[in-house]
């Protein structure tokens, strides 16, 4: 399909300015005051509301003709502790019900985890945890009945600069529910369009194109640059 006939789809962004759409969030320091009894109360607490939040946002997507829906990073706090993954699994049935009701408004829901997430740090401890956080995001979409594949898009950042080559070889060895949703974003200081590209067509991973941060990166003073239409082609070769 030609890139001029290709018509962009708008959508809706974690949140709104107004309080249409907004999450509650607890505190790690909060959490921690109480045992544990009282930590999974707090936490079904918060997992009821925001899952119902959440289907407040899907209802101001739809009467707004928005057909994509960016899902807060923290809709379930603490869902990778195990006192947190315990409770997430009571909901998997109201979980499943709102992912179904998503598909059937014609809504596609993706994830863009948080500025942790770092799969070529130098530390092997915070590859693990970064990769126990992508599990955990691809276990919601699980529980959201949305597909292994880059439809349920779990979008991030290249991580650490002058890493690509740790960053490709973890990639290729993520589990499956996560690695089959991951894509790559380039961002505005470390890594460009272009290094996450060749980034993309290593792991085998398709590449969000970020044009605002490629504007800055570069230093460019238009939109119009010719690069930014050269790099949104190349990046929808990796699809």
């Amino acid at each position: 399909m030609e890139s001029s006939k290709v018509q962009p789809r708008l959508g809706l962004v974690c949140i709104t300015t107004t309080d249409a759409v907004r999450y509650r969030a607890l505190t790690r320091k909060r959490l921690l005051q109480f045992e544990e009894t009282e930590q999974k109360r707090m936490l079904r607490e918060l997992y009821v509301d925001n899952l119902a939040r959440l289907n407040l946002a899907l209802d101001f997507c739809s009467g707004r003709g928005l057909q994509l829906y960016r899902i807060t990073s923290s809709l379930f706090p603490f869902a990778d502790d195990p006192v947190g993954e315990d409770v997430l699994e009571e909901f998997r049935g109201q979980i499943g019900e709102t992912g179904r009701r998503a598909t059937n408004l014609g809504i596609r829901l993706v994830l863009h985890p948080d500025q942790f997430v770092v799969l070529n740090s130098d530390s092997p401890q915070v590859i693990a945890n970064s990769i126990k956080i992508l599990e955990t995001h691809a276990r919601v979409m699980d529980m959201l009945e949305q597909p292994r594949s880059n439809w349920a898009l779990i979008e991030i950042h290249g991580g650490k600069g002058g890493r690509a080559e740790r960053l490709v070889e973890v990639t290729r060895n993520l589990p499956e529910g996560v690695r089959s949703r991951i894509a790559f974003e380039n961002d505005e200081y470390t890594y460009s369009a272009t290094e996450i590209l060749e980034v993309c067509r290593a792991s085998g991973v398709p590449m969000v194109f970020d044009a605002h941060h490629h504007l800055v990166h570069e230093k460019l003073e238009s939109y119009d640059h010719e690069s930014m239409a050269e790099m949104l082609s190349a990046a929808r070769e990796t699809w």
